[in-house]
């Protein structure tokens, strides 16, 4: 998933076992990243940037979701021990993370792996990917996402 492609429809399961249809973020701007796992340094580092900036991400309206191939369960755990403020899907059988880009060959440790790869979108109101990150490193991420939000607020 580049700039300008259409993000694809998704329905999975969020942290409450209920199902999060994208259909419901039809003409909304939102963030959608892709993240290893729950309660990891990296992933917990980036959750907790990304709820820290959550006020200003929705005072203009825009949700920002995280998607792993952790379970339900999971996503409640961690979002309740690290008090998160975002959402959290559910992807086991990173389908959505096929489709955009973020599950694939990785090098891990020095080791080539198959797996998911640290990747965020944000999709404009028309559906379309506005700016994509991949193989991202999790600290100081969130903020950067933020910028370029805001700037695209701006050019409304």
């Amino acid at each position: 998933m580049d700039v300008g492609d259409v993000f694809p429809k998704f329905r999975l399961q969020d942290e409450n076992g209920e199902v999060f249809d994208s259909s419901m973020l039809e003409g909304v701007r939102f963030v959608l990243y892709v993240y290893p796992k729950d309660n990891t340094p990296g992933c917990t580092k980036e959750a907790e940037e990304f709820s820290g900036l959550y006020g200003s991400f929705m005072m203009r309206n825009i949700p920002v979701i995280g998607v792993s191939k952790d379970s339900v369960k999971s996503h409640r755990n961690f979002i309740d021990s690290k008090n998160l403020k975002i959402k959290l899907l559910s992807d086991p059988d990173h389908t959505l993370m096929e489709q955009v880009g973020a599950w694939g060959t990785k090098i891990s440790y020095g080791k080539e792996t198959v797996g998911t790869i640290r990747s965020t979108f944000i999709v404009g109101k028309d559906g379309k990917v506005e700016a994509a990150w991949h193989n991202v490193k999790a600290a100081g991420h969130a903020q950067k996402v933020h910028d370029r939000a805001m700037s695209l607020v701006k050019t409304q």
